[in-house]
């Protein structure tokens, strides 16, 4: 009797299979992209589970995601409308919680226990307004069983290093006037595509030494105004101990760096870059966190699966660090709380989120190829942090909806970067990670003359139709010690020995030419955005090594040698100035948000490509001696304009071509074509005037 049932259960199966084979895919994302069906129930599995969760975090008594991603405002430590202070955070294992600082000779005091409130682990300390005062240091002085220690609050918005024994505390920040932002209107406009400009407030001064966020305001804001960006991307701002970091080992997640100064200095920056016409996004890292104890979140109620996993997977083996446990409620009101903090406080625009593929997969990513779409799928996938992720563009574009977020992703997981109504985690953006690393394998491994001109076209456009992307040439990755610039790939040593308008080097010359170029061919095919580390613009001569032992503690590559572009004598200037005009006709010309490029010509033979975007033809001759007179170039029906040229003497170029010529298209059988001459190492663009 049973093994007719099996039959007829097994026939519907396979119709069922059939019919989802056949079927008209149920997502936009699947829709898009045809190679991801099989998968489509993955994918429709994925969002029910973020879906569901979501559900679980609002309960009854919430709306929306934003109203419980509030945690800040209720944790850590507030000053009461009333008078008096209040103290919260969470330690589900503690057995006492103190409250040590200069308020009571850091020493452990009755009146300054917290007691547990709740069965969730929740601790509260309430104090008479006399008792905290502005500036004063402080931490916990946690007891679980078995053990105590200090610790600097979950929740705390200040941490300070003392200058001699480098231990941090807590410092309570509540000054009597509040900063009064002075352009609170500004707003992002959706229509204008990012020109982002990643910075670093500690290394923008050229002196040896830890710059501050005002002197970025005073200083580097104007630059990177009269540059022609429009977004600034900071790093380094979440407090982190070690200044080497890079400021990717996060101790204190609602804290601003106060190596660089006060959070009033920080929103007087932000506020400074709006009135400026600029938004401000930063680096979020919510894909692990520092492992020191003392002043971070491990072992923080002195239990290692607080906030993070338990046993081997809540340590990072490529960093050092701790991993998040996207499964735990608390942990993803803690991040999300995060999230509205910076939005909230300090009104940043957006955040690039930092470390993505490690958040995404159980081994990180790391030592791995990802050669097909199976790899997208299955065991490996940590489909609590895909949730997470989603949750997270949810909150924030709720709380500012103009607001841009970036995916670090090297691995090309399908979706990043689409709506979550189609099937995706809801980012604005995923970085173009694929463009650099291709750029340097050019460098590394052939002359200019042999790179394949069509390969090198499919990797600048090769992006998925349904995500935008933020490409670039190099971004602070390419700038670090061990690895090279651009400039330093192209050039060398003798950076530092022939840059001079007054000698004449063909390596220089070639490596002028072929920085202006790759750069306006990346920004020209770009996926929507375009990036550049502050100080690459202009060939900045030297690469980043924050201070530690190995350098003597030295300063002297942790900065930027802004003044190198200024001095007409150096070469720096010419391309500091082409940059300038590339990011002006990008803005212009509206050519990022103008769709995707229409290829015109690829010669291989001849070393030359064109195409056109937002009414503009752009040229390159890739040849390193050739230069072509009268070369057609397939063009639509008009009169074109040279608006920018490589070659130009400004930027630094042999001015073979007159500025301001006028190109008229000549018929040629069933299309018109323009007849350029094409010097080498050059490119050209046009625009159309009628």
């Amino acid at each position: 009797m049973d093994r007719p049932k099996i039959r007829t259960v097994k026939r519907r199966g396979k119709a069922a299979e059939l019919a989802a084979a056949t079927a008209e895919p149920v997502l936009p994302l699947v829709r898009h992209d045809p190679y991801l069906r099989p998968w489509e129930s993955e994918l429709l599995r994925r969002r029910d589970k973020t879906a569901a969760l979501r559900r679980t975090l609002l309960g009854e008594a919430h709306e929306s995601l934003a109203e419980i991603a509030t945690g800040h405002e209720y944790f850590g430590l507030h000053r009461l409308p009333a008078g008096g202070w209040v103290l919260r955070e969470w330690a589900p294992n503690a057995s006492a919680i103190f409250l040590v600082g200069e308020a009571t000779g850091w020493r452990e005091c009755a009146e300054f226990a917290l007691k547990k409130i709740n069965d969730g682990g929740v601790w509260e300390l309430r104090l008479p307004a006399a008792a905290l005062k502005h500036n004063q240091l402080y931490r916990l002085e946690m007891h679980w069983p078995g053990g105590q220690g200090p610790r600097i609050p979950a929740w705390c918005r200040r941490a300070v290093q003392d200058d001699h024994t480098k231990i941090f505390n807590a410092q309570v920040w509540a000054p009597e006037k509040p900063y009064v932002w002075k352009h609170p209107e500004f707003r992002v406009p959706r229509e204008r595509a990012p020109l982002i400009y990643e910075a670093h407030a500690g290394m923008a001064t050229e002196e040896e030494r830890v710059g501050t966020y005002a002197e970025f305001r005073r200083n580097v804001l104007p630059r990177i105004a009269e540059a022609g960006y429009n977004t600034v991307q900071l790093m380094a701002v979440q407090e982190h101990p070690y200044y080497g970091s890079f400021g990717y080992h996060v101790s204190s997640f609602f804290a601003a760096s106060s190596r660089f100064g006060t959070p009033e200095e920080l929103k007087e920056l932000v506020d400074a870059a709006h009135g400026l016409g600029i938004a401000v996004i930063m680096d979020l890292v919510h894909s692990h966190a520092v492992k020191n104890e003392a002043e971070g979140l491990s072992r923080f109620d002195g239990t290692p699966w607080q906030y993070f996993h338990e046993g081997p997977r809540g340590d990072h083996p490529g960093w050092d660090s701790r991993c998040f446990n996207y499964a735990k409620h608390e942990v993803l009101h803690f991040l999300l709380s995060n999230c509205r903090f910076w939005l909230d406080e300090y009104r940043f625009d957006g955040f690039r989120f930092d470390g993505v593929t490690s958040m995404l997969y159980h081994d990180h990513g790391l030592n791995r190829n990802f050669i097909g779409y199976g790899d997208y799928f299955g065991m490996n996938i940590d489909e609590d942090a895909l949730a997470y992720l989603s949750l997270a563009n949810e909150v924030i574009h709720e709380v500012h909806p103009d607001a841009l977020t970036v995916a670090e992703d090297v691995s090309g997981m399908p979706g990043l970067a689409a709506s979550l109504a189609d099937g995706g985690q809801g980012f604005d953006y995923r970085l173009a990670m694929g463009t650099p690393d291709y750029w340097i394998k050019l460098l590394k491994t052939l002359r200019d003359e042999e790179w394949p001109l069509g390969t090198l076209w499919h990797e600048l456009n090769n992006r998925r139709i349904d995500e935008r992307a933020v490409s670039y040439v190099e971004s602070h990755d390419q700038a670090i010690v061990g690895d090279q610039t651009l400039m330093f790939r192209l050039l060398g040593a003798k950076m530092y020995t022939d840059m001079s308008v007054f000698s004449q080097s063909p390596e220089v010359d070639r490596a002028v030419a072929l920085h202006k170029m790759i750069r306006l061919i990346t920004l020209a095919t770009a996926g929507g955005a375009y990036l550049n580390f502050m100080g690459n613009e202009f060939g900045h001569p030297e690469w980043i090594d924050f201070p530690r032992q190995g350098n003597g503690w030295s300063y002297h590559y942790a900065r930027r040698q802004w003044s190198l572009a200024g001095l007409p004598n150096l070469r720096y200037h010419f391309l500091d100035a082409f940059d300038r005009a590339m990011a002006r006709l990008a803005d212009s010309a509206g050519l990022l948000s103008a769709g995707r490029t229409q290829l015109l010509l690829h010669h291989e033979a001849d070393r030359l490509l064109a195409f056109e975007r937002a009414g503009l033809i752009f040229v390159f001759n890739f040849d390193a001696a050739r230069s072509y007179t009268d070369y057609p170039v397939p063009a639509a029906s008009g009169s074109y304009a040279e608006v920018l040229d490589s070659d130009a003497a400004a930027f630094g170029g042999f001015a073979r071509v007159k500025p301001g010529q006028l190109h008229f298209t000549h018929p040629n059988g069933d299309h018109h074509e323009l007849r350029l001459y094409i010097p080498s190492r050059s490119a050209m663009v046009l625009q159309k005037r009628d």
